[in-house]
C-alpha cells in the first residue's frame, strides 16, 4: 500500500479543510438537534480526531517499515487489509479487531457530518451500509426507507415535484368528439352576444366542414330549449351561415339528424315536435332548405315516428297557409335583440328620472341609446300621457320633445305618430285624467307653433275616422304588396308584378312598394336582390316615376337604422342597390343628391348615400356593379357591347337572323338587352338599313327582349338624339318612324312619347 500523504494521512489539506467547516456547521445542528443527549463540544470531538489520526500515522509508519524488514512480504494474518471505498463516498480502513474509522470526503452532505460518528465499530458499520440506520445521538437514518411514509403537504419545503407519478388511463378523443365539444360553447356565445361574424369565425377555425351537420343539430336543439330570441336567433345565424362557412348539403343532413332524433328530444322538450316544424319552414322561407327536402324526408322516416309528424305539420300547417313567409319570418319576433317589452320599461324608467333632474341631454342620451328608431313613437305617447298627468312635468316633457326633435332624434313622422297614438286612446285617459282632451289640444297647438310637430297634423273626431280609413288602406296595400314581392321572386315574372300593380292601384303608394321590395331583398340571398334590381329597372320604365323611387330608397335611408336591427350588412348592400340603380338608368346622379337634401342631419343613411356615390362613380363601376349579386356571365360592359356590335353587324351584312337571336341568347343578360336594342337603332340610321328592326322585332316574338328592355332601349336612343344629330342630321326623323313601326307591331308600349 502506498505510504499516506504528508499533509494528512488520507485526505489532501483540501479535503481536511472542508471537514473542518463541516465539522463546525453540523455542531450548531448537533445543538438544535432534539435526539442529541447534550449539546456536546464537537471542537472536543474534533481534537479527538486530531490525536487519533496522529496516532493512524504513526502505527502506519512502523506497519510499514515491519513490512520492509521482512522483505516486503505480502500481507500476513495481523497485517492490514486493502483500503476499501464505499458507494456512498466514505473511505473505510478494515483491520481485524481494530475499530474502523469512517472518513467523509466532500461528497458527503452537510448533514450526514452530524449523523455519522467518526469513530465506529465494524458490526455498526455493515449495519449502516445496510439499512441507513443511525446511532444514538443522530438524526435516524440516513435515508428514509420506510414504504409507508408520505410526503407532508403542509411541510414549508414541500415539494409537489416529490409526489410519485400515477399513471391514469385516458379515452382517447376522436375529432368528432372534440368537435361536438367544441361547438358548444360557440354556441353559448353566440346567444348571450348575439355577434353572428364571430360565430362564424369561430366555426371556421375550428374546421372539420364535414361535421358542420352536427353543429345544425345542436344550436337548433338548444335553441328549441329556450326563449323565442334564441329560436330566431339560431334562424338568422344558420341562414347567414348558409353558403360561406357551412355547406347545403350539411346543413340538410342537420336537420335529417334533428329529425331521427325528434323521440328523444321530447323527453326534454315536449312542444319539440310543433318547433322543429316551424324551424324546418323558416329554413325553406329563408332558401337553406329546398322545398324538396320535406318529400325526400319522408321516405326516410317510419310512419309511427315523431319525425313524420314534424315534416307533415312543416308542409300542411305552415308553409301552406296563406302569406305563409311573412307569417314565419315573424313567428319568433323577428328580432334578436330586445323584446318590446323591455323597451317600454326602459322608456319608462328613463322619462321618470329626465322628471327628476330635468337634465334634457342626459335624457336625449338615453334614447339615442336605445337604438329603436322606429319605436320613438312610443317616447312621444309616453312624454305626453306624463305631461297631462302632472302639469308641473308639461314644461319638462315640451322641452324635451322640442329638443329631441331639433336635433332629429325623434323623426317627425314619429312625432306625429305618438301624438295620433295619444289622440286614440284620450276617452280612456280621460278616466284618469278629466281634462285630457284639452291639455291635449293644447300641446298639439304649442307643438305645431313652435315648429316640432308638422302642420299637417290636425286633429278632430271627423279627421280621425278620415285617418283610420287611410291607415286601413295603407295597411291592405302592404299586405298586397308584400304578397307580390314574393310571388315575383318565385316566378321571375316582371310582367305579371307591373299587371298586378296596375290591378291594385293606389299610386301614392309606390315608394312603399319599393322599400317594401328592397328591404325584402335585403334579407334574402343574391338571387332575389338582383331579381329586386331588374324589377325596379322594369317598374321604372313603365309603371313608377323616378320620384316614386327616389322617395322609395329615402324611406329606406331615414329607416337604415331600424333595418340593421334585423341585417347586419343592411348599409353595405342598401349602398349597393342605390349605385346599381344610377348604373341602371333607375336614378340619376343628380337624384342622389336631391336624396341627400332631403335626410335630416345626422341620419346614418347618409353615410350609405355617401358609400352609393362613391361605388357609380369608381372606375369600371358599370362592370362591377352589374355582377355585384353574380348576375350574368361575368363578362366586362365593355366585351358585352362589343360582342353585341359584331353579331349585329354580322346579321346586317346578310346574316341568318335565327343565328342572331341565338347569340342574343347566349349572352345571358337580359337585363342589359336594351343595349342591344339601342345599338340596333343607330345601326339602322347610320346605315339607311331596316334590316335591324326586323332582328328586334324576332326577338321580341321569341320572348328573349322583353317590352321593358325595348322601351328602355328606345328611350336611350331618344336621349341621345341631339348628339346622334350631329352625325346623322335626319336622325331624329328616323326615329319617330321606327317608334311607329314599332308601337304597330306592338313590341313596344303605345304610351311611349317622342320627347
Amino acid at each position: 500500500m502506498a505510504s499516506p500523504k504528508k499533509d494528512g494521512g488520507f485526505l489532501t489539506q483540501d479535503q481536511r479543510e472542508k471537514l473542518r467547516i463541516a465539522v463546525q456547521n453540523a455542531e450548531t445542528l448537533s445543538l438544535a438537534s432534539p435526539r442529541s443527549p447534550t449539546g456536546g463540544s464537537t471542537s472536543a470531538l474534533l481534537q479527538q480526531y486530531e490525536q487519533q489520526m496522529l496516532e493512524q500515522k504513526r502505527a502506519a509508519a512502523a506497519a510499514s517499515a515491519a513490512g520492509a524488514g521482512r522483505g516486503g512480504g505480502g500481507g500476513g494474518g495481523g497485517g492490514t487489509k486493502h483500503v476499501r471505498r464505499t458507494h456512498s463516498g466514505k473511505t473505510i480502513k478494515v483491520k481485524k479487531g481494530e475499530v474502523v474509522r469512517v472518513l467523509l470526503t466532500p461528497r458527503v452532505s452537510r448533514s450526514e457530518c452530524n449523523l455519522v460518528p467518526p469513530c465506529i465499530q465494524i458490526s455498526d458499520l455493515l449495519s449502516l451500509i445496510a439499512d441507513g440506520a443511525g446511532g444514538k445521538g443522530t438524526w435516524g437514518k440516513l435515508i428514509d426507507t420506510d414504504a409507508d411514509a408520505c410526503l407532508d403537504r403542509n411541510d414549508p419545503n414541500y415539494d409537489s415535484g416529490e409526489e410519485p407519478y400515477e399513471l391514469v388511463e385516458a379515452p382517447v378523443s376522436t375529432p368528432l368528439e372534440v368537435y361536438k365539444r367544441s361547438v358548444v360553447p360557440i354556441i353559448e356565445e353566440y346567444f348571450s352576444n348575439g355577434d353572428v361574424k364571430l360565430a362564424a369565425s369561430d366555426l371556421k377555425e375550428l374546421g372539420y366542414d364535414d361535421f358542420h351537420r352536427y353543429f345544425v343539430k345542436k344550436l337548433v336543439s338548444m335553441a328549441m330549449d329556450r326563449h323565442d330570441k334564441e329560436k330566431e336567433m339560431a334562424s338568422v345565424l344558420l341562414s347567414s351561415l348558409y353558403g360561406n362557412v357551412i355547406s347545403s348539403a350539411q346543413i340538410r343532413l342537420g336537420f335529417v339528424l334533428l329529425l331521427e332524433a325528434v323521440d328523444d328530444l321530447a323527453v326534454d322538450i315536449p312542444d319539440v315536435v310543433d318547433v322543429l316544424a316551424l324551424f324546418i319552414a323558416r329554413a325553406v322561407v329563408d332558401d337553406i332548405l329546398p322545398p324538396a327536402f320535406l318529400s325526400k324526408a319522408k321516405l326516410n322516416l317510419s310512419e309511427s315516428s315523431k319525425g313524420l309528424q314534424v315534416v307533415q305539420i312543416a308542409e300542411k300547417s305552415y308553409l301552406s297557409a296563406p302569406h305563409h313567409a311573412e307569417l314565419i319570418e315573424r313567428r319568433w319576433g323577428g328580432s334578436t335583440h330586445i323584446t318590446v317589452e323591455e323597451v317600454k320599461k326602459r322608456i319608462a324608467d328613463l322619462l321618470k328620472e329626465y322628471i327628476k333632474n330635468g337634465d334634457t341631454a342626459e335624457a336625449c342620451r338615453c334614447i339615442r341609446e336605445l337604438a329603436v328608431p322606429f319605436f320613438h313613437h312610443e317616447v312621444v305617447k309616453r312624454a305626453l300621457t306624463l305631461g297631462m298627468e302632472s302639469p308641473a312635468a308639461e314644461a319638462l316633457i315640451v322641452k324635451l320633445l322640442k329638443e329631441a326633435s331639433e336635433e332629429c332624434l325623434i323623426s317627425s313622422s314619429q312625432m306625429m305618430k305618438g301624438f295620433a297614438r295619444v289622440a286614440e286612446c284620450l276617452d280612456d285617459l280621460i278616466l284618469d285624467i278629466p281634462s285630457a282632451k284639452s291639455e291635449f289640444q293644447l300641446l298639439v297647438s304649442k307643438a305645431i307653433s313652435e315648429g316640432w310637430l308638422d302642420s299637417s297634423y290636425v286633429h278632430s273626431g271627423a279627421n280621425g275616422s278620415v285617418e283610420d280609413d287611410e291607415h286601413e288602406k295603407l295597411a291592405r296595400y302592404k299586405r298586397e304588396a308584400v304578397s307580390i314581392i314574393h310571388e315575383y321572386f318565385l316566378s321571375d315574372d316582371t310582367t305579371e308584378v307591373i299587371r298586378s300593380l296596375k290591378e291594385l292601384g293606389y299610386p301614392e303608394y309606390n315608394p312603399i312598394f319599393v322599400k317594401k321590395l328592397i328591404t325584402i331583398a335585403l334579407d334574402r340571398k343574391n338571387r332575389e336582390k338582383e331579381m329586386a334590381s331588374v324589377l325596379l329597372s322594369s317598374l321604372s320604365m313603365e309603371l313608377f316615376s323616378t320620384e316614386d323611387i327616389a322617395k322609395g330608397f329615402i324611406m329606406l335611408l331615414e329607416s337604415a337604422e331600424d333595418t340593421a336591427l334585423d341585417i347586419l350588412d343592411a348599409s353595405d348592400e342598401l349602398g349597393l342597390f342605390l349605385a346599381r340603380a344610377v348604373i341602371d338608368d333607375v336614378l340619376a346622379p343628380l337624384n342622389l343628391d336631391e336624396i341627400s337634401s332631403k335626410l335630416p342631419p345626422d341620419c346614418s343613411g347618409a353615410e350609405t348615400l355617401n358609400m352609393a356615390r362613391s361605388l357609380a362613380s369608381a372606375r369600371h363601376a358599370g362592370e362591377r356593379l352589374l355582377r355585384c349579386w353574380g348576375g350574368g356571365t361575368g363578362w366586362a360592359v365593355e366585351d358585352a357591347k362589343d360582342k353585341i356590335t359584331k353579331l349585329l353587324e354580322e346579321y346586317e351584312s346578310g346574316g341568318d337572323v335565327g343565328e342572331a337571336c341565338n347569340c342574343i341568347r347566349e349572352l345571358d343578360m337580359p337585363f342589359f338587352n336594351h343595349e342591344v336594342v339601342k345599338k340596333a337603332l343607330v345601326m339602322a340610321m347610320e346605315k339607311k338599313n331596316e334590316r335591324t328592326l326586323s332582328l328586334l322585332q324576332e326577338c321580341f316574338g321569341e320572348g328573349i327582349i322583353t317590352i321593358n328592355q325595348m322601351t328602355k332601349g328606345f328611350s336611350r336612343v331618344r336621349d341621345g338624339l341631339e348628339d346622334l344629330a350631329l352625325d346623322i342630321p335626319d336622325a331624329k326623323e328616323k326615329f319617330l318612324s321606327y317608334m311607329e313601326h314599332a308601337k304597330k307591331g306592338g313590341w313596344l308600349l303605345p304610351s311611349f312619347a317622342a320627347a
